[in-house]
């Protein structure tokens, strides 16, 4: 495991050096600084090529408060760079197209042309970088949506579910922000809390007073709780028991029944989809999440990752919940997430299944989001 994370590291960094080559020889030739404007735009980009790879290496410092600090220095500069390279990439597109218009005989403004995108494209950046900090910073607004179910008992209609997913407590996000989340979800008085994964980016001696919070949530039948990857990333079992030693039902390939008058509805729960890969005893089962479950029951499963739908739509089950794909959290990276989910975010029906996709309800990495907005989900139960 060491050295496929070491193999790894060294990839990042040699694409990351080439991917800073790129962007310099395509921009600071055109910007018109001369020789000094070039050194200090030269130098700006080989360190943000340091401290990239050393704010990710800091996350797991035992040194506080050296290394959040030193994490943000990092995971802004990612943030920032991203968008650089998108930038670049589109403007030398444009300037190809440019070109083949010169060679149709269209009169290009060469010098100007270049010069003027070559300006434009580390300011976009910039603002790019400050709206999406704006976005990913901010209290996660609340998100409404319906989910109509065939022959819903009358006394579950509006039954009243807040979904939260990828908080991803960490070098980041910390307790002020985890507390905004729980006071703002309480504040709706749902009747179930549910929790899809990605709750945390870190250990537990870490961590543990910063999602303390998580553990004043209250919901009149419980919070229930799925793991996702990055539980199995920060280790998976010292979490899980710190989630149930806050009060949060951690459901592992399990369900429970509850009663609302003389209605039933099941919340069953999985381990994460790539579970399997850390501890085969963990491995994923839909079905044997939902065995021995009422069959009269509205059945909802909580899965922190969308492809787990494939598995679940057979087994029975009316709704599946996820997150994981974080909506793209930011351009361009939504159009790579069909590379690996099925969908990704927003209502979608599956088969027989309604399967609803958070885009989460914090971020990863970058502390931004630009066209995919956090949400606290407030799903209503009503009758098709």
């Amino acid at each position: 495991m060491a050295l496929r994370k070491s193999s790894f590291f060294v990839r990042f960094i040699a694409l990351g050096l080439a991917a800073h080559a790129y962007v310099g020889l395509r921009l600071i030739p055109d910007l018109g600084v001369g020789l000094p404007g070039a050194l200090v735009g030269a130098l700006l980009l080989l360190a943000s090529c340091i401290v990239i790879p050393l704010g990710m290496l800091s996350r797991s410092s035992g040194r506080q408060p050296f290394g959040d600090r030193m994490a943000w220095i990092g995971l802004l500069a990612m943030g920032f760079f991203s968008s650089l390279f998108v930038l670049t990439v589109i403007r030398d597109a444009a300037l190809l197209l440019a070109w083949f218009a010169a060679l149709g005989g269209l009169s290009v403004p060469w010098p100007g042309l270049r010069q003027g995108s070559a300006i434009a494209v580390p300011a976009l950046a910039l603002l790019a970088s400050a709206v999406g900090f704006y976005n990913a910073r901010r209290r996660a607004p609340v998100v409404d949506v319906d989910l109509p179910i065939a022959d819903l008992p009358a006394a579950l209609e509006g039954y009243t579910i807040v979904q939260l997913s990828d908080i991803h407590v960490g070098p980041t996000i910390k307790r002020g922000y985890v507390q905004a989340i729980v006071d703002a979800t309480n504040a709706l008085a749902p009747d179930l809390i549910a929790i899809t994964g990605d709750v945390v980016d870190g250990n537990v001696a870490q961590l543990r007073d910063h999602a303390a919070p998580l553990g004043q949530l209250r919901a009149r039948q419980g919070v229930y709780l799925v793991t996702g990857n990055h539980e199995y990333y920060s280790g998976a079992a010292p979490w899980v028991a710190e989630f149930r030693r806050l009060g949060l039902h951690v459901l592992q390939n399990e369900h429970v029944n509850l009663k609302t008058q003389d209605a039933t509805l099941v919340v069953a729960g999985v381990t994460d989809y790539s579970a399997g890969a850390f501890d085969p005893q963990q491995r994923s089962n839909p079905v044997r999440a939902l065995a021995g479950a009422p069959a009269a029951a509205v059945r909802i499963l909580l899965a922190h990752q969308p492809r787990s739908a494939v598995a679940a739509e057979p087994v029975g089950y009316d709704v599946q919940l996820s997150g994981h794909t974080h909506g793209g959290q930011f351009l361009p990276w939504r159009f790579f997430v069909r590379l690996q989910q099925p969908y990704v975010a927003g209502l979608h029906r599956h088969g027989r299944m309604w399967l609803y996709i958070s885009r989460g309800t914090g971020y990863w990495g970058p502390p931004k989001r630009l066209g995919a907005s956090s949400e606290i989900t407030r799903l209503r139960l009503r009758r098709a």
